[in-house]
């Protein structure tokens, strides 16, 4: 049964609670929750409004994104853009944090490790609303902390403030996500790690996407390259891996098509020797070179477009990869779709990727774009496109 598409929250909470795996009785929701039973059956039955503490609560519990649980889309980016303002309090006193309390070592290592599970399922609203209170207590461990755990508190200050950036940079807040960029790199110094330093050179890619600065870009990553440990151990591997995939973006979007393809090539050589996973924060093997291979030939564009399109004749990612990586690829999928005339084979792209990542999926400009392209091209069925142009239209 496919999730009702209009209608009540408490029809899609009920649906969402039916699918869960395993399944979940109201009590068992109502428990996780932390609400009420008599609340989640009056929800469900529509007898009761629902506040945001709730929704987010519920949609914690079932282990969704609350945009997926309302009809108001739009309510949800709202909230986000509300709440980008508290990020930048935090950063402003990244080093004259207000006093306050300090949990344990391994408390703070899984607010941080869900922080990230958040970042990679693309869930932005629960990124900006527990941030800055995270951020400003890892700023103050990170203080008092002496001796040798205090390169475990720089790293996971690198790791937050990485979290911080996905949900500015994603909502189009390109400031903040450079001032984030550049407190990873400040703080990486005291991590005195390699690794989590060529991580940081990675995300700092968005900068130069940002300002199209393609070929400062490449620069920047083939020295990080450089400076990144010899692929010996699995995270080394996988950490030079995903520099060379990011140059090989940057490089299609530079017009450098020798480029792009010799780091594709070190890229895929690299991606076969270790499993797909997540290392140091950034999803790395052969699923996830796959992915980079319709974006790079979508980067170079014209002739390269039918090989993005060869790519997902052969292959889909797997549920396995994250849900950010999964929708991109269909993001990018959509676009040579439409650069080829296939119009519904874009728009069912489109949808896809907001069925994986609704969030990430309406905050990126390319959405919006193709969106707006198909709507004018396809008027035979502008009701179902102008809804979808609509929804991921931006605030």
């Amino acid at each position: 049964m496919p999730p009702p598409q209009s209608g009540s929250v408490g029809r899609r909470i009920a649906y969402y609670r039916s699918v869960a795996r395993p399944k979940l009785t109201q009590q068992q929701l109502a428990d996780r929750a932390s609400v009420a039973l008599g609340t989640i059956r009056k929800i469900e039955r529509g007898e009761r409004g629902v506040t945001d503490g709730t929704l987010d609560a519920i949609a914690g519990a079932l282990g969704v994104d609350p945009s997926l649980l309302v009809a108001d889309r739009e309510h949800v980016s709202t909230r986000i853009r509300e709440a980008l303002p508290g990020l930048s309090a935090a950063i402003a006193a990244y080093d004259v944090p207000e006093d306050g309390p300090v949990r344990p070592l391994s408390e703070l290592r899984s607010a941080v490790a869900g922080a990230t599970a958040w970042r990679l399922s693309s869930r932005y609203l629960q990124i900006v609303r527990t941030m800055p209170d995270l951020l400003a207590e890892l700023a103050r461990a990170a203080q008092i902390q002496q001796g040798v755990g205090r390169a475990e508190f720089a790293t996971l200050l690198v790791t937050a403030y990485r979290c911080a950036d996905s949900a500015a940079y994603k909502c189009g807040a390109r400031d903040l996500s450079a001032r984030l960029v550049e407190l990873m790199r400040w703080a990486s110094h005291g991590a005195e790690d390699p690794l989590l330093s060529a991580a940081v050179s990675y995300v700092r890619t968005e900068t130069f996407f940002a300002a199209r600065a393609h070929i400062s870009g490449l620069r920047a990553l083939e020295q990080a390259i450089d400076a990144c440990p010899g692929p010996v151990s699995t995270e080394a591997i996988a950490a030079r891996g995903a520099l060379h995939m990011r140059a090989a973006v940057i490089a299609g979007r530079a017009g450098r098509t020798d480029a792009a393809d010799a780091h594709l090539t070190e890229a895929r050589t690299l991606g076969d020797r270790v499993p797909e996973g997540v290392y140091r924060g950034t999803a790395f093997g052969p699923d996830s070179v796959r992915v980079h291979e319709v974006s790079v030939a979508v980067s170079l564009g014209d002739d390269h477009v039918q090989h993005a399109l060869d790519v997902a004749r052969e292959w889909k990612p797997p549920p396995g990869l994250p849900a950010e990586r999964r929708s991109g690829f269909y993001i990018e999928l959509a676009r040579a779709q439409l650069w080829g005339g296939l119009m519904d084979d874009s728009f069912e792209s489109l949808k896809a990727a907001r069925r994986i990542a609704p969030q990430h999926t309406r905050e990126h400009p390319w959405v919006r774009e193709d969106a707006a392209t198909l709507r004018r091209l396809k008027r035979a069925d502008s009701e179902t496109l102008t809804n979808f142009a609509e929804w991921c239209h931006p605030a």
